[in-house]
């Protein structure tokens, strides 16, 4: 049974290289050959420099309140899952992926509690959603939001090997602070044991920062 293409892997510790790649691997295994295309182009369903009076302060607090919730013994069964199961960007992207909606539901989740969150806030237009790391991303360059520095609130994107292109990406989380010691402080879903975590992640693991427009007052 084909599943969507969710590579969202992330249980990879500080130096997690290998873990990391072990996991992509595993994920792929079984997965019809339209899912080996990582080039698809973002969908531009929202625009990122859309209005919002939402701040950054808001995205983290946010996050912040999810600290400790956890997936359950499969991997899924997360508020998160089963807000983007039943959302319309989960048929959007069945539709360029395949799969079904059940194969979301326990698959990795750590873009689903991004845009979770965006969209809890009323957000959504220019924070983004999606189940897929790399398409997320692609949504953020493809609208001249991406860069490489790690503003507050920004949605930071994560290779464990180490590699700078956005088709490395498999890990997606929030920024809290620049620690100004190569390190950035962020919160996360589907970190650690399978919790959304706060974390100190170095910038050399580091692809690259989607910009929301935020409000500033």
């Amino acid at each position: 049974m084909s599943v969507p293409r969710i590579l969202s892997v992330t249980r990879a510790p500080l130096a997690g290289a290998v873990l990391g790649a072990t996991l992509i691997a595993s994920a792929l295994t079984g997965l019809s050959p339209a899912y080996a295309d990582h080039h698809h182009r973002a969908q531009k369903v929202d625009a990122p420099d859309a209005q919002t009076s939402v701040k950054a302060q808001d995205v983290i607090d946010l996050a912040l309140k999810q600290v400790g919730i956890s997936e359950n013994s499969r991997g899924g069964g997360t508020k998160f899952h089963e807000w983007y199961m039943s959302s319309e960007r989960a048929k959007e992207t069945l539709r360029r992926d395949g799969g079904s909606v059940a194969g979301y539901r326990n698959a990795p989740w750590c873009a689903m509690f991004v845009s979770w969150v965006g969209d809890k806030l009323g957000a959504r237009p220019t924070v983004g959603w999606d189940a897929y790391t790399v398409t997320h991303a692609e949504w953020f360059r493809d609208n001249n939001r991406w860069g490489g520095k790690p503003k507050r609130g920004a949605v930071v994107f994560f290779s464990w090997s180490g590699g700078k292109s956005i088709d490395s990406i498999n890990h997606v989380g929030f920024v809290m602070k620049d620690n100004g010691d190569g390190t950035i402080k962020t919160v996360e879903g589907n970190t650690g044991s399978g919790q959304v975590q706060v974390r100190t992640r170095p910038k050399s693991q580091v692809v690259g920062y989607g910009y929301p427009e935020y409000a500033t007052a």
